[in-house]
């Protein structure tokens, strides 16, 4: 057993000055504090990476840096799946009784310690250097592939992409540190500048500056503390021009199985913190799990399914369409949501209060999958 005892979040945007480990300082201060522990009580540390501090050695130097010295530590890379396999191999790590309280942390300045063109670059080499890179094609053109063949094996159009762009902006309009508040409608993201056909600018997350943590435990060390009941993984490729399909992924296979770990079915999930690089990932991931029919998500989102507690309240922070994605924290920031969620503290973003949660986060192009299920007990 293992509980998530303490969480802490960053406002996502733009921190000028401030470097990765400033950044993960201030996360993983903010867990600790709300964990009821001291730098002393942790002995594991698990960290992520970071494109603009890419040192090979990120948990021992941020371990030194921010005065930890555990029994055990690693550092992960998945892409935007980082997140929640670290969470994943912490409940293992705690159960496995390797260390008693596991520090989570990821942060990076994305936005302001590198240049445009030095985050394009980077974000392409996911692509295989053979048949895809060569081509000059982006992460974002990946996706917009991806979005083509669901519009044209479902019928949809861009407005139904656009109705969950604009329920994250909603989202993210009563959490004060999101990145982006201002409102926008379906109408507004159609018309923003085209990135990668049929994806236009409002359909992508923006890069931010940020950080995340959290701290799983053996014991519950606070009085919000949620259980991690079901963890799960599922890899079915890593390069698109490998995928086995383009309309199917690793997602239901992933929360099938961390559901069954966790003893529970979807009809109990009372909220949802799913991945959303760019709608089509939210649409495609929503879709595939079961919580929305095959084409049906951005109907479910006009219709406010994801929006009120009498549905599936979804990203209630904004998600990383609104709330930002600064790299291995952005998904970290889901978790984080969902934790405040089912402790009751997610102020006026609350959606009555949930009792079962899932969580899904993919890296790379839909490649690989990690499935949370946490759990609020008494």
């Amino acid at each position: 057993m293992s509980w998530i005892t303490g969480v802490g979040l960053t406002p996502f945007g733009k921190h000028p000055g401030r470097s990765t480990l400033d950044l993960m300082s201030e996360a993983a201060g903010a867990a600790l504090d709300d964990a009821g522990l001291g730098r002393h009580d942790v002995d594991g540390l698990l960290t992520g990476y970071s494109t603009t501090f890419p040192h090979l050695m990120l948990s021992t130097v941020f371990a030194e840096h921010f005065g930890l010295v555990p029994t055990y530590a690693h550092a992960i890379q998945l892409g935007g799946a980082t997140g929640f396999a670290m969470a994943m191999l912490a409940h293992h790590v705690v159960e496995s009784g390797l260390a008693k309280n596991v520090l989570v942390v990821a942060g990076e300045n994305r936005l302001t310690g590198q240049t445009r063109d030095a985050a394009v670059q980077t974000l392409a080499q996911v692509g295989h250097p053979v048949y895809e890179v060569p081509f000059g094609a982006t992460i974002p053109a990946y996706y917009g592939l991806l979005a083509s063949r669901y519009m044209h094996q479902h019928g949809n159009t861009e407005r139904d992409f656009a109705e969950l762009a604009v329920t994250m902006r909603r989202h993210a309009a009563g959490h004060p540190g999101a990145q982006f508040h201002d409102s926008i409608d379906a109408d507004q993201v159609l018309a923003s500048k085209p990135v990668a056909s049929p994806l236009k600018l409002l359909d992508c997350c923006p890069v931010s500056d940020g950080g995340a943590a959290f701290v799983v435990s053996r014991d519950r060390t606070s009085d919000f503390a949620v259980r991690i009941r079901g963890t799960a993984q599922a890899h079915t490729h890593q390069h698109v021009t490998a995928a086995p399909s383009l309309t199917e992924f690793g997602a239901a296979a992933s929360t099938r199985a961390a559901m069954q770990a966790a003893g529970i079915q979807l009809g109990d999930v009372d909220y949802a913190a799913i991945y959303d690089s760019f709608t089509i990932t939210l649409a495609i991931l929503l879709e595939e799990i079961g919580l929305a029919p095959r084409g049906g998500a951005g109907r479910l989102a006009a219709e406010g399914h994801f929006s009120n507690a009498d549905g599936v309240p979804l990203n209630t922070h904004g998600g990383l369409l609104s709330y930002g994605h600064c790299g291995v924290g952005g998904a970290m920031a889901h978790l984080v949501e969902t934790q405040l969620q089912m402790t009751g503290r997610a102020g006026t973003r609350q959606r009555g209060t949930p009792g079962v949660a899932l969580l899904h986060g993919d890296g790379g192009v839909l490649s690989s999958h990690v499935s949370l299920v946490l759990g609020r007990e008494a």
